[in-house]
């Protein structure tokens, strides 16, 4: 059974609108995850920069981890990734 593979892009549109390469990702090593950094690795993922499973190796996140960032763009915008705002956009 053959799988398939999307193609690798070379770039997509960052949450700033800027074109967003692997070279202007975040680091590997990131421990301090502010909302543009956030907003990069989604973008990246949705954009087929990097695969979901790349970005959680890359970053040592947990899938519900990403998809959580992911789910607070669809809902809140980039406000939802404010770590200070969490509690006031969590479902009650």
């Amino acid at each position: 059974m053959t799988e398939q593979i999307r193609p690798r892009v070379k770039y997509v549109i960052g949450p700033d609108g800027s074109p967003l390469t692997i070279a202007d990702l975040p680091p590997r090593d990131t421990k301090r995850w502010v909302i543009r950094r956030k907003a990069e690795v989604v973008a990246a993922v949705r954009g087929g920069l990097l695969s979901l499973e790349e970005a959680c190796s890359r970053y040592t996140l947990t899938v519900e981890e990403f998809l959580s960032w992911q789910q607070s763009i669809d809902r809140h915008g980039l406000a939802g990734l404010r770590t200070t705002q969490l509690q006031k956009y969590r479902e009650p």
